[in-house]
């Protein structure tokens, strides 16, 4: 799920801390929860090359007050159905194990606890997803372009580990993700690498906007990345 309304660092922060202000409010028992961030949302609070995201991917551990706490905020803020939402449980890079290696964030109102997913093991996730028409491997480049800046970069041991940790190996995730991730580390213009894969994920979401406008329906989960390629083949064609 997605919307036009993006999300920011600063307004994601106002609207976690009321969907806990009003959970506390509904919620019958003193019994806290938590909130994992995952993907974008992790990167807004984490790192500074994204400025927003359309929704905010989680795993949520909560009593059944949660969804009326969140839905109370969707009709305060008019935000779309979704903003917040555990969609992600259906993409092929959720595991369970991404819990376990998840880092605090923020408590708000002493009973929702905000946690999320930083360095090697989102570069895990986002390996693991690939897809090119997302912000997966720019937002790689982006993670390791920081951690560079920040004089504590990422080794491929870390994300090494981080992979065998979330999927067990190697062997689960795409077929070229070593490949991929020892070029981008090996890569010595990491801005311009960035910008690179940025306007090439935008091509090709533009591409499939266009596809979809023409052949409504026609798109599945099946045969996405099929005409994706063939979009993206006729646009080099054309070059």
């Amino acid at each position: 799920m997605s919307s036009d309304i993006p999300i920011t660092k600063e307004n994601l922060d106002t609207y976690l801390k009321e969907v806990a202000k009003q959970f506390r409010k509904l919620n019958k028992k003193a019994i806290p929860a938590d909130i994992t961030l995952i993907g974008g949302a992790s990167i807004l609070i984490n790192y500074g090359f994204r400025d927003s995201t359309y929704d905010a991917d989680a795993l949520i551990q909560a009593s059944s007050a949660m969804k009326d706490a969140i839905n109370y905020v969707t009709d305060t803020f008019g935000l779309p159905n979704g903003w917040l939402n555990e969609d992600f449980k259906n993409t092929r890079s959720y595991t369970p194990r991404l819990i376990q290696y998840s880092k605090h964030y923020r408590t708000f109102s002493n009973i929702v606890n905000i946690r999320t997913i930083t360095g090697e093991y989102l570069v895990a996730m986002k390996l693991m997803a690939s897809r090119k028409y997302k912000h997966d491997i720019s937002d790689i480049v982006g993670i390791l372009c920081e951690h560079e800046k920040r004089g504590s970069p990422l080794t491929f041991e870390q994300i090494d580990k981080a992979v065998t940790d979330l999927y067990d190996s190697w062997e689960k995730m795409p077929e070229d993700a070593q490949v991929l991730i020892h070029s981008i580390l090996e890569n010595e213009d990491m801005d311009a690498l960035y910008k690179t894969y940025a306007n090439e994920e935008a091509a090709a979401k533009n591409a499939l906007i266009t596809f979809d406008d023409q052949y409504p329906d026609a798109l599945t989960e099946n045969n996405l990345d099929e005409i994706l390629n063939h979009l993206l083949e006729r646009q080099e064609d054309k070059q």
